[in-house]
């Protein structure tokens, strides 16, 4: 204990504290542990004694800016651990990507799938078809309008 130690009095103790009028002595925070480590690794904290606020709210502790907040960094990994998380996070990126391209491709297979069984449905449409070849032109003429309806035109060659 070579460092002089300062003690902090706060107001509120004063106030409360009935060891001043019976004679003992007061509690005081020295504002440190009193373990060897902690002795080493921080010095106490010095304060300035605070007189009881104006307003009579002495629950009330005085604001600190932002700026006088420590930043910690906080806890450094070592780079074998960052390389096998990236590593990690690398091998999980690739595999979603691929399962992503399998539900693509099957997509596609299955879009291309359908374009066909339509082509194919339609050449069995048109296979299957009944035609009658209408050689005399006089009869179209002749036709009602729900029988002009029904006529298509199609190529004969194909046939």
């Amino acid at each position: 204990m070579t460092e002089a130690q300062e003690t902090v009095t706060r107001m509120e103790d004063l106030l409360n504290s009935k060891s001043l009028v019976e004679g003992k002595e007061p509690i005081v925070d020295t504002g440190h542990q009193k373990s060897k480590k902690a002795e080493k690794k921080k010095p106490a904290i010095i304060t300035v004694i605070k007189g009881k606020p104006k307003s009579g709210r002495i629950w009330k502790e005085q604001k600190t800016r932002f700026s006088s907040i420590i930043k910690t960094r906080g806890i450094r990994q070592s780079f074998e651990k960052k390389q096998k998380l990236r590593e990690d996070l690398k091998r999980v990126k690739d595999m979603s990507r691929a399962i992503i391209e399998q539900k693509k491709a099957e997509k596609e297979a299955k879009k291309q799938r359908r374009i066909e069984n339509l082509k194919r449905a339609e050449e069995n449409r048109k296979k299957s078809e009944v035609v009658q070849v209408i050689r005399n032109t006089a009869k179209i003429k002749r036709m009602k309008k729900k029988q002009l309806r029904m006529i298509e035109k199609r190529d004969t060659n194909n046939m």
